[in-house]
């Protein structure tokens, strides 16, 4: 038995207890969300290539799959390495592994470029985020056929909680906020997931009430970062944006060092040798290993054993981690070619709200007509919605939860005259 958990973590919002099931109820949070079409749909949206560009580039699926792999791992270094756990007082990692493949379930089609148009054309309407859009799926939308979510428990719904700032929090220092916060409708939410626990008056919204998160919601963060700035590098390396002259034209830009046992010289080492893949696995060990943990005393650290262990990582480590992080932003995220396509997912996603919005959330006709351009069930339920903010959330549902080439194929079909049968699957 493993006592690092107890009742107020394994609580399920609903109440509901599973009684004599033979899983523990974090095996079971991770069979739901292992069986669920947003799961699967991971597999066609961009993680940093489109998906569909070829076969070996990753998508958001097996990014999501090397993550839990990772956090996973991180969990079991950390029980036999650290003297603050043991046998049967540690880290779940099957936990942790629901929390890694969940992260990313609330992303839209075209990688963060969508993330960014859709929270631009939810302005009014309380924004978009990726995070709170997944904590909107997870007890809002999915696996249930009512679409009542999948009833997560605390401590899971908790680890995917990497803001915890409302959108109208950060509208009110300033302009909408661009990213990192939750919908204001899910502050009982978070209110729940805290057991009711106010933040202390230090943790402003932001960045510093951000900071206070589950042990498990750190691990992932660590896997996460782990994943981006190792595995991302390698299909960059592959796709050819990286190269030896690239990073050397990048390194002299940015002052970073290139000599032998750099970051930047064993990536270039690597590159020569043709062995990209075995740099990244033999790094994903090393960070893996770079993960400690320490006590903290705080305002949950007496609720939950969550939230009475900080995750720390060796500062070198985590340094490094920081420049193969922006070496890939600059050199490839910011590249023409990726721009051209952020710029084409970002024109589709345009053009398709605009119609979607004048048809349902504006409830107006088309050239007089009332066409309907939704399947059934998602028409009806934005139609028998009581107000417009309800409208225009349940359109960037349908929107966000498309993946790249569903959303391809719907714009085709609505504006190019030479595409689409009466046959087609739509939705």
């Amino acid at each position: 038995m493993n006592t690092f958990y107890n009742a107020f973590d394994t609580e399920r919002l609903s109440g509901w207890e599973a009684g004599d099931d033979f899983r523990t109820p974090f095996q079971v949070d991770r069979d739901r969300v292992l069986h669920t079409p947003a799961f699967r749909r991971l597999q066609s949206k961009t993680q940093v290539f489109w998906s569909g560009e070829y076969d070996f580039y990753r998508t958001r699926l097996t990014h999501s799959l090397e993550v839990a792999q990772i956090g996973r791992s991180i969990c079991h270094y950390l029980k036999q390495n650290s003297q603050l756990l043991h046998d049967d007082f540690f880290i779940d990692p099957e936990l942790v592994e629901v929390v890694c493949l969940s992260h990313d379930l609330g992303h839209p089609p075209f990688g963060h470029a969508g993330e960014r148009s859709l929270n631009f054309l939810m302005r009014d309407h309380g924004g978009f985020e990726g995070n709170a859009q997944t904590l909107r799926l997870l007890t809002e939308r999915i696996f249930s056929v009512k679409r009542t979510g999948m009833d997560p428990t605390r401590a899971f719904l908790d680890g995917i909680l990497k803001y915890k700032t409302l959108w109208s929090e950060l509208r009110n220092q300033g302009e909408a906020p661009k990213n990192h916060f939750i919908y204001d409708q899910q502050a009982h939410l978070l209110d729940w997931a805290m057991g009711g626990v106010d933040f202390p008056i230090e943790m402003t919204p932001g960045k510093s009430r951000d900071q206070f998160k589950s042990v498990e919601c750190q691990v992932m963060d660590w896997a996460d970062d782990t994943a981006y700035s190792l595995n991302d590098l390698a299909d960059s390396v592959r796709a050819g944006f990286l190269s030896i002259a690239s990073i050397e034209r990048w390194a002299e830009k940015s002052g970073e060092p290139l000599g032998e046992g750099t970051p930047l010289g064993d990536l270039i080492k690597a590159i020569r040798g043709n062995r990209v893949e075995p740099f990244a696995g033999k790094r994903i060990g090393k960070y893996i290993q770079a993960a400690s943990l320490r006590e903290d005393v705080n305002s949950m650290s007496g609720l939950s054993q969550r939230y009475r262990y900080v995750v720390d990582v060796d500062e070198d480590t985590r340094l490094e981690s920081e420049v193969f992080k922006r070496l890939a932003f600059e050199v490839v995220f910011l590249s023409p070619e990726l721009k051209q396509l952020e710029y084409k997912g970002n024109y589709m996603l345009e053009r398709l709200w605009g119609v979607l919005k004048t048809r349902y959330i504006d409830g107006e006709t088309i050239a007089g007509q009332d066409f309907q351009l939704l399947p059934e069930d998602d028409a009806k339920e934005i139609e028998e919605a009581t107000d417009v903010d309800q409208r225009a959330r349940l359109v960037c549902d349908f929107l966000a939860g498309m993946t790249d080439g569903s959303a391809a194929r719907f714009y085709k079909r609505l504006f190019l005259p030479d595409f689409g049968s009466i046959g087609d699957l739509v939705g």
